[in-house]
C-alpha cells in the first residue's frame, strides 16, 4: 500500500547547511525535495555568493533559482560571537549539517565534525571540498573548471587538436560533488536510525569527478593510449556522434553493436553491403576507419531531410536524438507529455521548475519558493525565542 501523498522521506528532518556556489546548494535542494527543513545560513548583505552570478531568471541567477528552492534563507554573521550562539540553538535541534566553505573555515569557528559530534552526538556532519581532509592539496582552493581539469576530464574532451581542449557545458564536478554529499547525507540518517549516533561524510570534489572518469581511466591503463578527445562523438565507439543531413539539419545517433551496425548499412543506409566491408565489420575497425566511414554516412544523408532519416533510424530501431538549443528542452514534448514543469515562487515572481527525476508513487516532492537573501530571519529567530527588538537589535548590529 503506498503512503498518503503528504508524506515524504524527510519530513521532520532539520537541515542547517554553511553553504555557497553549488556543490553543497544541489546537495541540499534534494533533501528539501525529499521534505527536509533546509536552513540555508548567507552573510548579511551579500549571501551566498551565487545569487550574484548573473541576472538571466527575472533579474535573478541562474544558479541561484536552480539550486535553492524549497529553503528558509537565514542572515548571519558567523565572525560575531552572537552568531555563534545562534548556530548553536540550531545545530542542537537539527539532524544535519552540510558545509562547503573555504578550505580549514569551519574547523576555524570551531564546526569540524570531532568538536562538534562532542556536543552533537546525533548530528549528521558533511563536509564538501575540493580535495578533502590531509593531503597536499588540502588548502588549494577548488572551482569546478579546475576540478574538471585537475581530474583529466579536459583531456579526453574537445576537438582532436592539442588546443582544442573543452569544458563540460555546465558544473559537472559541483554535480558530481553535490550527488555523493546528498547520497551520504542520506545513507548516514539510515545508519543513525540503527545506531543512534550521527557520523561524518566527507566528500572530496577530486574523487566525485575521478569516480566518473573511471571508464576512460581503465581505458588508458597500465600506460595504454587513453580516448582521442573526438568533439561531440564517442571517443571509441563509431558511428556514435553527430551527422549533418542534406536539409541543414544535424542528428545524433549511437550504434551499440554488430547487430545495430547490419541494420544501419541495410536500413538507413540503404548500403548492405558495408555491413560486410572488411574496414568496418567490428567496431574497433570502424573506429580505425571513422573519417572514411563518416563520408560515406554523410553522403547518404545528404540527399534527404531530417524526417526521412529519424523514420529510417527509428524504423531501424537504431538510437537517435535532436541536437536541441535550450529552447528546444524548456519546449520538449516528452516534458510536456509527462507533466514534468511545476511553477515555483522567487522574490520576482513564478518561473517554470522541472520536478526532481525519480518520481515515487508514495509522495510528491517538494517545490516551494526560492528564498530571498534572510528572508526567513524573524521568523528562525523568532523560534528560537528572541523578541522583535531583539531581533531587530541583531539586524542593527550587522549580526543578521
Amino acid at each position: 500500500m503506498s503512503q498518503p501523498k503528504g508524506i515524504r522521506p524527510l519530513d521532520g528532518i532539520t537541515v542547517i547547511s554553511l553553504e555557497h556556489a553549488i556543490a553543497a546548494p544541489f546537495c541540499t535542494r534534494q533533501l528539501a525535495d525529499l521534505g527536509a527543513r533546509v536552513i540555508k545560513v548567507e552573510r548579511p548583505g551579500v549571501g551566498d555568493f551565487a545569487r550574484g552570478y548573473d541576472q538571466r531568471v527575472n533579474g535573478l541567477a541562474s544558479h541561484f533559482v536552480w539550486t535553492n528552492r524549497s529553503k528558509e534563507s537565514l542572515t548571519l554573521d558567523l565572525k560575531q560571537p552572537i552568531a555563534a550562539d545562534i548556530l548553536d540553538q540550531l545545530l542542537e535541534k537539527a539532524d544535519v549539517l552540510v558545509q562547503n566553505l573555504a578550505p580549514g573555515a569551519a574547523a576555524r569557528l570551531g564546526l569540524s565534525f570531532p568538536t562538534l559530534h562532542e556536543r552533537f552526538p546525533r548530528l549528521v556532519v558533511c563536509d564538501i571540498s575540493g580535495y578533502g581532509v590531509g593531503g597536499p592539496y588540502e588548502q588549494k582552493k577548488a572551482y569546478d573548471l579546475l576540478i574538471q581539469s585537475e581530474g583529466g576530464f579536459l583531456s579526453v574532451t574537445g576537438g582532436p587538436g592539442d588546443d582544442q581542449m573543452a569544458k563540460a557545458g555546465n558544473s559537472i564536478a559541483d554535480i558530481a560533488a553535490g550527488m555523493y554529499a546528498y547520497t551520504g547525507v542520506l545513507s548516514a540518517l539510515l545508519l543513525r536510525d540503527r545506531t543512534g549516533v550521527g557520523s561524518h561524510v566527507d566528500v572530496s570534489m577530486l574523487e566525485s569527478m575521478v569516480e566518473w572518469m573511471n571508464y576512460p581511466m581503465y581505458y588508458a591503463y597500465d600506460g595504454s593510449p587513453p580516448p582521442p578527445r573526438a568533439g561531440a562523438a564517442h571517443a571509441t565507439i563509431y558511428p556514435y556522434g553527430p551527422f549533418p543531413i542534406g536539409d541543414g539539419n544535424t542528428v545524433m545517433l549511437g550504434l551499440q553493436n554488430e547487430r545495430e551496425w547490419r541494420l544501419f548499412c541495410e536500413q538507413v543506409l540503404l548500403q548492405p553491403q558495408l555491413a560486410d566491408d572488411v574496414r568496418f565489420e567490428a567496431n574497433f575497425k570502424r573506429v580505425e576507419n571513422r573519417e572514411t566511414l563518416r563520408k560515406l554516412i554523410v553522403e547518404a544523408f545528404a540527399a534527404l531531410d531530417f524526417d526521412t532519416v529519424i523514420a529510417r533510424l527509428d524504423a531501424a530501431s537504431i538510437a537517435n536524438a535532436r541536437v536541441n538549443d535550450m529552447q528546444g528542452v524548456w519546449q520538449h514534448p516528452q516534458l510536456k507529455a509527462r507533466d514534468r514543469w511545476r511553477e515555483i515562487g522567487t522574490s520576482q515572481g513564478c518561473v517554470p521548475s522541472l520536478l526532481p527525476p525519480g518520481s515515487s508513487n508514495a509522495f510528491t516532492a517538494r517545490m516551494d519558493p526560492v528564498p530571498g537573501l534572510g528572508e526567513h530571519s524573524a521568523d528562525i529567530l523568532s523560534d528560537l525565542g528572541l523578541s522583535s527588538d531583539r531581533i531587530q537589535e541583531l539586524r542593527t548590529a550587522g549580526v543578521i
